[in-house]
């Protein structure tokens, strides 16, 4: 063993006991953090707009803030983008992380002084987690790759601004800086498809234990390692490999075709970071929901997600929350976030500690017919179906279709496999559709009378998802398909695209 594995794992040690209390605590922790915002930020336009100096305990900081979503922070973004300081948070930012939209174009999402340590702290602190329960510090003494966006950054008044994974990388300790991969260099690449080749010349002769990113993206490395390579599997170019950090998507849907891909079992570690925080990670490689982060400057609401209510301000702290309900989450933050609705949906694994899956967000969902389908419903049917018939999906997405002169309304699937399937459509559809009655009781209704048809396939052939974001300029790097829908409109971009 290396000194800098030896030391992690002492560090590890000492970082779990820490956090481990902060778990038991966080009530506490975050009736302190929102205590801390309140007073810190009263001074602050926005504190003075929304009457911070009178705010003392939750239900008053209800009351006087309103839940937003960027369109509704905007005015105040574009202030602070102008030059005014003193806006949302005191002084001004020391980086916006710009991010798409789906309605305002590109988002710039502030990131303070303050807030930093959030996102550096978390993917330290839940490797340092990994570390600490599985004794694994092996991953220090070999190379290691996150597969992200460029670190070059513009500047907006003096705010640095690009990818949250490009001002990461500005802030890589230097004890790991030696370790990580690829060159300065090729991380700037702009161009996916050629960083990627670049990316795979670099490491197909390194030692690579640790690897990072978004599956999707992850997977296309991977098939273009074995491509290049001439061998059958990952683990046979990198025989070291032991740790896969993943985030942004489930890994349900892909975990068939990774397995194949890398040729071994090794552990993997999910996380919840975003431009806006970095909100949980695994701290348990026996299961498979995330600790959420309650003491590092977030403070945490929570709205049902409840489709006959949805313009009710029924949010509620985290000490309320409960189990096996859908939330959408809702955070304050000590870079000058307000009660900002982030469009994820969580739902409660425990409360003892607070844990959490990240089940969708709250505009992907299906419910053209009342069927209130959410995407983690979907991703769990693709991953049984694809289980019970042996069947490798590089990517699908999910839409209505309304009742026309020949068929019933149903849910379209269309789907890309990594290697021609269209024999196996009806035997997959069948289980697609079986799969979701027993989840949905609303699609199963709808089922049993006669209101939607069985689910239907549409096979499309392989690329056809990376043609769509290339078009849509949301190639690579943090960008994802978004599974699931209530309207044709990705559908007729597919179409479109492979016209």
């Amino acid at each position: 063993m290396s000194l800098k594995g030896f030391l992690a794992k002492i560090l590890a040690k000492r970082v779990k006991r820490k956090i481990d209390k902060k778990a038991t605590q966080a009530i506490f922790e975050q009736e302190k953090i929102l205590k801390y915002l309140i007073k810190t930020a009263q001074n602050t336009q926005f504190g003075k707009e929304h009457n911070f100096e009178q705010i003392n305990n939750y239900a008053s900081f209800k009351n006087n803030v309103p839940t937003r979503d960027y369109e509704a922070l905007k005015p105040y973004i574009e202030q602070i983008k102008e030059g005014t300081k003193d806006v949302l948070w005191p002084g001004s930012p020391i980086y916006f992380a710009k991010t798409s939209g789906t309605t305002s174009g590109a988002k710039y999402i502030p990131i303070s002084k303050n807030s930093i340590s959030n996102h550096i702290n978390g993917a330290r602190n839940a490797l340092l987690m990994y570390i600490a329960q599985t004794g694994n510090s092996s991953f220090l003494e070999g190379k290691m790759i996150f597969l992200q966006g460029s670190p070059i950054l513009e500047s907006i008044q003096n705010i640095k601004t690009g990818r949250l994974s490009g001002i990461v990388a500005h802030h890589v300790p230097s004890y790991l800086q030696k370790n990580r991969m690829p060159k300065w260099s090729t991380n700037c690449i702009e161009d996916w498809d050629q960083k990627v080749d670049q990316i795979t010349q670099e490491t197909l002769k390194e030692d690579m234990r640790l690897i990072s990113g978004i599956p999707i993206w992850i997977q296309g490395y991977f098939e273009k390692l074995i491509e290049q390579s001439g061998k059958k599997t990952v683990s046979e170019i990198f025989k070291n490999f032991s740790l896969f950090v993943y985030g942004g998507t489930s890994l349900d849907g892909y975990k068939n075709y990774f397995k194949k891909l890398i040729g071994k079992n090794i552990d993997l570690l999910e996380l919840f970071p975003a431009s806006e925080g970095f909100f949980a990670y695994q701290n348990d490689q026996n299961k498979n929901d995330l600790l959420l982060r309650a003491w590092d400057g977030i403070f945490y609401e929570f709205k049902p997600i409840q489709p006959k209510n949805k313009n009710t301000d029924n949010r509620i702290a985290l000490k309320d929350v409960k189990k096996d309900i859908d939330y959408a989450m809702i955070i304050s933050t000590n870079a000058g976030l307000w009660a900002y609705e982030i469009g994820d949906v969580v739902r409660f694994t425990s409360t003892n500690p607070y844990k959490i899956k990240v089940v969708g967000r709250v505009k992907h969902f299906t419910s053209a017919f009342g069927e209130h389908v959410i995407a983690s419903e979907v991703e769990y049917a693709m991953q049984k179906a694809c289980e019970a018939l042996n069947l490798d999906i590089q990517e699908f997405h999910v839409c209505p279709v309304l009742k026309s002169e020949n068929n019933l309304a149903h849910h379209l699937w269309i789907i890309e496999f990594n290697t021609a399937k269209n024999k196996e459509t009806e035997r997959l559809a069948f289980e697609l559709d079986k799969l979701m009655q027993a989840q949905n009781p609303y699609y199963k209704d709808l089922r049993v009378g006669k209101i939607l048809a069985t689910v239907q396939v549409k096979v499309i052939k392989k690329g056809t998802f990376k043609q769509l974001m290339k078009a849509k300029g949301k190639f690579g790097g943090q960008n994802k398909i978004q599974r699931l829908s209530n309207d044709r409109k990705i559908l007729d971009e597919i179409i479109k695209t492979t016209k």
